[in-house]
This record gives structure tokens, C-alpha cells and sequence, in this order.
């Protein structure tokens, strides 16, 4: 994410397929002086998402034009997501955790040594291990352990607005996300498989690769979509496995190098070095 020298507007509108959703939004933005900078949208069984990021030159009142689109939200019965990105700040990073602190602690190591330009602005855990890597750091913690989707999703969803987040990163968060929930951060969302995919995709691809005798092992950053594994892939990772290697050799050597590939891709993204087309991810130079 290349530092902005105007506002800029993320909007994401979801609900039940209905006509004229786009452009009411489209005309409310353009009656306030945007101009849209991409749009995309899509439905699946019935349930439209959009996801749309627009420009401002010059100074607009954010809560005045936030309350105008949940307002036209609640008249067309879609639930309104809106989130702005101000000129020049440090963007701000989410960290989804369960019980393994590898990534977590690379990602604040990143930070702190001034090789990741980002703010973690919270830490979600589905349980409640991690809480005191984010107390070292001072930086809030949330516990959400609820097992209903639905109702999980709904409380992230308001931690992540409450925080203004602008990119998540699921560091071996071990829980599944809906599409509900992915179609509102759009090529925001890095997640890190301990495979090198499209291979032993799933939640054993350690145990996967050490029964099938695997002899390069390694994992994959990945941008997240509505299928599962296969998102956008950033950066990969692999070693070399001694013939004489036990599993917990591998696995620990494995968590090493999901650590490294999640920073790389964050920190590619924050650069600004990362361009998805037609599912693709282009690294710039």
C-alpha cells in the first residue's frame, strides 16, 4: 500500500441480489466529488457483493459522507462497509492468531527493526494464548472464540472497523472465512499455507508431505478468496529434507519459514509491489 497523497474510499456493499445497487452508491460518491478508482462485483446463490475504492482531491467530511452510505444502506437492505485510507499514515494491520506465536512475533520483529512500514493495530485471537505477545507490545487484544460462524465474523467485522484496518493478516488463524466476510477485504487479506500450493492444500500439509516422502517442503503467502487455498499466490518458501529428518524436525522448520513468507508478502504489499490480475499476482520492481 504506496503512501497516499489524497483520501481515499473503500466501500463494500453486500446483501440479497436486488436491481439498482450499483448505481445508487456510484451516484451518492459521484454527487460528493470522487471519482472511482476501481470496481468490482460479483453474486453467488443469490447474494450480491460489491467492492469499490475511490479517490478525493481535496478535504471531504468522512462521517458526514460514512452516515450517507449506511443511510442508503438501510434503504436498500444491504449491509454497508466503508473505510478510508488518509494521506500519507502508516497502514494499519490486523493480526489473526490462534496458538502460534511464530508469525506474530516476525511480524512485530518487522516492525520494530523498521523492515515492515505498518501499524498492528490489533490482535484477534479464536482463543486466548497469544494475548500476551499483544500485552508486550501494548497493542489491544480480542479473545473471539465463538464457534457460529456467522456471529464470529460479525464481531471481527466490528473490532476491524472500530480499529480502522486496512489489511489482515492471518498468522495460522485457524478458523475457515465466509465469503460474506472476504468479499469486504478484497485482495486484503494475506494468509500463509504450510504447503507450497497448489500441492498438499488443507490443515496437514506437513504430515501430508512427510508420509509421501516429500524432499523439498515449504509454504506459500497468499492473497485470500471464497476458495479455500486458492487465493492469488505473493511469496513462497521451500527447504531441503534430510532423509534421516523426523516430522517434528520438518514442522519446526516449516513455522521458520511460514514466519519469513508472511512478512515478505506484507511487506510487498506495503510497498506497493503487488498487482492481482486475472487471479495473478505481478510483483513490481
Amino acid at each position: 500500500m504506496p503512501e497516499r497523497n489524497h483520501t481515499v474510499l473503500e466501500l463494500s456493499v453486500v446483501g440479497k441480489d436486488k436491481k439498482g445497487v450499483v448505481a445508487s452508491f456510484t451516484n451518492l460518491l459521484f454527487r460528493n466529488g470522487g471519482n472511482i478508482e476501481s470496481i468490482n462485483q460479483n453474486v453467488v446463490r443469490g447474494l450480491f457483493g460489491m467492492q469499490l475504492e475511490a479517490s478525493f482531491a481535496g478535504e471531504i467530511n468522512e462521517k458526514l459522507l460514512t452516515t450517507e452510505f449506511q443511510k442508503l444502506g438501510k434503504q436498500l437492505e444491504m449491509d454497508v462497509g466503508v473505510h478510508y485510507q488518509e494521506r500519507g499514515r502508516k497502514p494499519n494491520l490486523a493480526v489473526l492468531v490462534t496458538k502460534e506465536e511464530q508469525c506474530p512475533e516476525k511480524i512485530f520483529a518487522a516492525i520494530n527493526g523498521g523492515r515492515l512500514r505498518a501499524n498492528v493495530a490489533v490482535v484477534i485471537g479464536s482463543e486466548d494464548t497469544l494475548r500476551g505477545i499483544a500485552a508486550s507490545e501494548k497493542k489491544p487484544f480480542y479473545s473471539v472464540p465463538e464457534s457460529d460462524t456467522e456471529k464470529r465474523e460479525k464481531r471481527i467485522l466490528s473490532i476491524l472497523a472500530k480499529h480502522n484496518v486496512d489489511i489482515i493478516a492471518l498468522a495460522r488463524y485457524m478458523r475457515i472465512l465466509s465469503p460474506n466476510f472476504v468479499w469486504r477485504f478484497p485482495n486484503k487479506i494475506i494468509n500463509v499455507h504450510p504447503s507450497i500450493l497448489p500441492a498438499f492444500p488443507g490443515a496437514f500439509a506437513y504430515e501430508q508431505a512427510y508420509e509421501r516422502g516429500a524432499r523439498i517442503i515449504g509454504c506459500t503467502a497468499h492473497f485470500v478468496t471464497m476458495d479455500l487455498d486458492e487465493g492469488p499466490i505473493i511469496w513462497q518458501e521451500s527447504f531441503r529434507v534430510n532423509p534421516t529428518e523426523d516430522l517434528r524436525s520438518i514442522r519446526a522448520r516449516g513455522r521458520e519459514l511460514e514466519a519469513k513468507a508472511l512478512v515478505k508478502a506484507l511487506q510487498l504489499y506495503t510497498q506497493g509491489k503487488l498487482e492481482v490480475r486475472w487471479g495473478k499476482v505481478y510483483i513490481k520492481k
